[in-house]
């Protein structure tokens, strides 16, 4: 195989409790690759649609996070990039992530699978620390793995699947406004409270076993943040608003998307998280602020291939 197409899902890192550890992988919502052998070694990006995005490799997060296979793998030759955007910069929903594993995985498909998932991982975590300065790996994780992931350990790096409620849906608005994600991580403190840090493991505890036995009410009680969202929901307009108003309207639980400014809730059944989407989308057309809404079932596959 010379040549491969592939979607690269969005997704959703955090989850209320669970900063830089936790992430899911969106299933209606990612960017296109194509990807293609090349006789000329290193990597070359030919072509970028939907954003204005570097070409050259070394400040693409793609091409970055391809140089990184590359410095690993025995192939003598390198590959071609074209990367279609769906997902926009700055939106919270994984859009380094997606171009990062896009890259990474696809190459690794065309030179027969040499490296496993938590190797393209770490690969992916190169384009990461391009975008943001830190090799954070709550969105490429569920972008290879597929489905929740959750990062046990950076040092060394451990990444647990975990199981995907069938009648889970995530809605995601995205206010049309860019909140950089090294901006986002310059207002955060470097400590905690002792009391803080108790809530907050609670929660991810709880949020875990609630994935893990589809307990619905449990994964509600359990998205909350007591650390990042009080600091970071004020770059949000209507953020309070809009996570009442959610939860009123079904929505177990609701919190920021990444480092923002997108705003997620996770819903049992479609059905709610339409009902949701509706709520916060009256919300924004009252403050006239510009938005976009994605419903989407969680991925239970990462990156794949398409036609």
């Amino acid at each position: 195989m010379e040549e491969i197409k592939v979607f690269c899902p969005a997704t959703i890192a955090n989850l209320s409790c669970g900063f830089d550890v936790l992430g899911l992988a969106l299933e209606t919502v990612g960017d296109e690759m194509i990807v293609r052998k090349s006789k000329t070694s290193g990597i070359k990006i030919t072509k970028i649609t939907g954003q204005e995005l570097p070409l050259e490799a070394h400040k693409n997060v793609a091409g970055v996070a391809g140089l990184a296979l590359l410095k690993q793998s025995s192939y003598i030759g390198g590959f071609e990039i074209e990367i279609h955007k769906k997902i926009k910069p700055g939106s919270g929903i994984g859009s380094s992530a997606a171009s990062s594993t896009g890259a990474v995985w696809a190459m690794n498909e065309l030179l027969g699978k040499p490296f496993s998932k938590l190797e393209l991982v770490q690969f992916a975590m190169q384009g990461e620390k391009l975008a943001s300065n830190v090799a954070h790996a709550d969105n490429v994780a569920p972008a290879i793995y597929g489905g929740f992931t959750l990062v046990r350990s950076y040092t060394p790096l451990d990444i647990i699947p975990i199981p995907t409620p069938k009648e889970l849906f995530a809605t995601v608005i995205h206010p049309q406004i860019e909140i950089k994600t090294s901006d986002s991580r310059k207002i955060l403190k470097t400590t905690i409270s002792l009391e803080n840090g108790i809530k907050q493991w609670g929660n991810l505890g709880g949020l875990v076993a609630g994935l893990f036995t589809e307990d619905y009410q449990l994964i509600g009680r359990s998205l909350e943040d007591h650390i990042i969202e009080p600091m970071r929901s004020i770059l949000i307009p209507e953020f309070d608003n809009v996570k009442s108003s959610s939860i009123k309207n079904g929505a177990l639980g609701c919190g920021i998307s990444g480092s923002g400014p997108s705003i997620f809730t996770l819903s049992r059944k479609k059905e709610n998280a339409q009902a949701v989407a509706k709520s916060m989308a009256a919300i924004y057309d009252k403050v006239e602020v510009a938005y976009d809404i994605h419903i989407s079932k969680i991925a239970t596959t990462g990156v794949k291939e398409i036609k």
